[in-house]
């Protein structure tokens, strides 16, 4: 465990833990050891009368919450006119919860432009690759590479950091909302994909036909400004220009969130910064954006999707979804927490069945185990109009009936203050779990450039990678997913499954690795190609034949 805590509660519990025990869990300058973890629940004003807020926070303390989050897709009541700010509604909102000892995480908004914006400056609009631009009346609908729309939502982010930078009664800001990795076809996003690849390929035209191998099928540019972006439907798109696009559309999300991230810290005093990122890993964005002072990820366990389908799973979620994504986010900085867990039903999945009974709390408790130091949930009240009217809240549709969900918030928040009174420092992990210490490398290139060249129509590059992570939890082996600036030598074993994209730095790292006495686990399609997605001019797999002291003569595939 993250604490050592003398309580026979804890034995209710020992099934989630050990799905998801964590020995790398940081000292955080953010969060108290001592209170394990904070509990918190999302709160939208701007869709309440107001002479019902003061209710709706008395009645979150009492269930125990002890922070809310504010003004997530309040862009339109922030800045309802171009230039002119109205911040004196949240003012009050924020002054009510302090009312009542409840802290605020504050949003930037930027997932939902108003309408003005949409009509005024449609350029700013995202744009699909079959030609369809998106439009107001939905959410994440502007795109991060129009800098039209990077300029509006910094001015309004800087406004909003300006008024609540210094407030203590805000604690920390999540910027936009679920960022995800655009593959736009706006032509600004165009402009800025040749902008990247002449900042990457030293405005030389010829390196760039070099990694992209364009003397095959007469590919070659005499120019960047003949690129366009990779048309990803086309059957045989050059995977390697794909590859580029891939790396440049990370890095439009991650550069948007870092410079949000910049801006607000200018003003903030005492308040930390981070945003909920869905744990989408194959997009390649999730830690790269290095202003943020930790990661936080939303996880939604039962929608009735494949994920869990069975008996029980329908009901409760695949476990290892929660821990995987805990040791996925925890090592990126040694922080996390968790934005938004579910509270019971959703309404956007294919079938949306009610959690078993039980199950929303031993997902708090597995949430837990992997070092969490918050967890929030979504949302507050259930919704009587939109979007997501029959998506459950921690109270139902009349404003104060607690669902089974809300209960079972309630009773884990009351568990935890029990277990904080028998908090210790933190005690050194037994010898033999110690040396069960794992570390998965990961690098989402490696399913970017394998999914577009499969070795048979089967393949699943993160089945493959959940095959390693599955067995090791099932030894109760304590495990990271590490990116490759990680030292290697803090682990035991280190797993690099299905790892195709490599040079002779990394091949090095793994080598010095081994020979200090390390444990290394390689797989299919290791290092088969350079990180440009080409085959070296060198026998097949021959970059790693000094490590493993192996030689491939050929390969086969099976049926």
């Amino acid at each position: 465990m993250r604490y050592m805590i003398k309580s026979k509660m804890l034995a209710t519990f020992c099934a989630a833990c050990l799905l998801t025990l964590s020995t790398t869990a940081q000292p955080s300058s953010w969060f108290n050891d001592k209170d394990l973890t904070l509990t918190g629940v999302y709160y939208y004003p701007e869709h309440w009368d107001e002479n019902q807020w003061e209710r709706d926070f008395k009645k979150m303390h009492d269930l125990g919450f002890e922070f809310t989050h504010f003004a997530e897709f309040a862009w339109a009541q922030l800045e309802p006119e171009e230039g002119r700010y109205d911040f004196a509604w949240l003012d009050r909102a924020v002054a009510l919860a302090a009312k009542y000892n409840l802290k605020v995480i504050m949003c930037t908004s930027t997932a939902t432009p108003p309408v003005w914006m949409s009509r005024k400056y449609p350029e700013i609009l995202l744009k699909n690759e079959d030609g369809t631009v998106l439009d107001h009346g939905a959410r994440q609908h502007a795109s991060f590479a129009s800098p039209l729309y990077r300029e509006l939502s910094y001015k309004m982010i800087e406004k909003l950091a300006q008024h609540y930078g210094n407030d203590p009664r805000v604690i920390g800001w999540q910027l936009d909302n679920e960022p995800a990795v655009q593959f736009d076809y706006n032509p600004k996003a165009e402009l800025a994909f040749r902008d990247f690849l002449r900042a990457k390929y030293n405005n030389d035209i010829q390196l760039l036909n070099n990694a992209w191998g364009t003397a095959f099928w007469s590919e070659a540019y005499s120019s960047f400004d003949e690129i366009t972006l990779p048309k990803r439907v086309q059957m045989f798109m050059n995977h390697h220009q794909i590859l580029d696009y891939r790396r440049f559309a990370a890095t439009q999300t991650n550069d948007f969130l870092n410079e949000q991230c910049l801006l607000i810290k200018k003003y903030a005093k005492n308040q930390w910064v981070t945003t909920n990122y869905i744990p989408n890993h194959d997009e390649g964005h999730i830690g790269g954006s290095p202003a943020l002072d930790f990661q936080s990820y939303t996880r939604y366990m039962v929608y009735g999707d494949n994920e869990g389908i069975g008996r029980r799973g329908y009901r409760v979620g695949n476990p290892l979804r929660i821990a995987w994504a805990n040791d996925f986010f925890r090592p990126i900085q040694g922080t996390y927490g968790v934005m938004e867990l579910q509270p019971g039903q959703v309404n956007w999945g294919s079938i949306n069945p009610q959690p078993l009974p039980g199950a929303v709390r031993l997902w708090m408790w597995s949430v837990f185990a992997g070092g969490s130091d918050f967890i929030c949930t979504y949302r507050y009240r259930q919704p009587l109009y939109g979007t997501e009217q029959y998506h459950y809240g921690i109270v139902g549709t009349d404003g104060v009936t607690v669902t089974p969900g809300g209960k079972e918030y309630e009773t884990f928040i009351k568990e935890i203050r029990e277990l904080r009174k028998h908090y210790a420092p933190r005690e050194a992990k037994p010898a033999d779990y110690l040396a069960r210490r794992t570390a998965i490398l990961f690098n989402p290139e490696n399913s970017w450039s394998i999914e577009r060249q499969k070795q048979n129509r089967t393949w699943d590059t993160f089945a493959h990678i959940e095959k390693y992570y599955r067995t090791l939890k099932s030894f109760g082996a304590p495990v990271d997913f590490i990116s490759e600036a990680k030292n290697l030598s803090d682990y035991p074993v280190v797993i690099a499954p299905a790892y195709q994209l490599a040079d002779k730095e990394l091949v090095d790292k793994w080598t010095a690795y081994v020979k200090n006495g390390g444990n290394l686990v390689l797989t299919c399609r290791t290092a088969q190609k350079d990180r440009y997605g080409r085959l070296p001019e060198a026998p097949f797999g021959s970059m790693i034949t000094p490590l493993t002291g192996n030689e491939m003569n050929f390969y086969d595939l099976l049926l």
